[in-house]
């Protein structure tokens, strides 16, 4: 039982630090360093671990939650937790499966030296999209580490 909560702790972890990481320090340093385009096809390249990030921690994360809210006390907590992760990683899915393929159809439109406004407007509505989607998946994996805490401490 303690090593189940070890990775399921180790999951949460990796995802939202990982999140974190790239969101707060990784993007503004590449943005500020590189050209828009350079800057473009680097996140862009990054993408596809950081989505393949979430899609494992969040899946390892959600089956132990699940598994905690069967075995052990706090059930009520454990399922807080487990339906934070579901919403989480079906976000996650949505994000990396349907709206990323979608902003790289457009990027490479939007980093012309006078790229179509339609597309313009697209790209910034589906970047804006995948912002919003990324936010409330941090949300959410603050809330399982919330109902988690709350479920693991004395008389959870």
């Amino acid at each position: 039982m303690v090593i189940a909560l070890f990775v399921y702790l180790l999951a949460l972890v990796c995802w939202l630090g990982g999140m974190f990481f790239f969101t707060a320090i990784v993007a503004p340093v590449v943005f500020n360093l590189l050209p828009l385009p350079e800057a473009g096809k680097f996140v862009a390249g990054v993408f596809p671990r950081y989505y393949i990030l979430g899609y494992a921690a969040g899946g390892l994360g959600l089956i132990l939650a699940i598994y905690f809210a069967i075995e052990r006390q706090a059930r009520l907590w454990w399922s807080f937790s487990a339906l934070a992760l579901a919403v989480a990683l079906g976000l996650t899915i949505y994000a990396g499966a349907i709206i990323r393929p979608q902003v790289d159809a457009v990027r490479s439109m939007v980093e012309d030296q006078n790229p179509d406004p339609a597309r313009r407007a697209e790209f910034d509505r589906l970047h804006h999209l995948s912002v919003v989607l990324n936010g409330g998946v941090m949300l959410l994996n603050l809330a399982a580490l919330l109902t988690t805490a709350t479920a693991l401490r004395p008389n959870g």
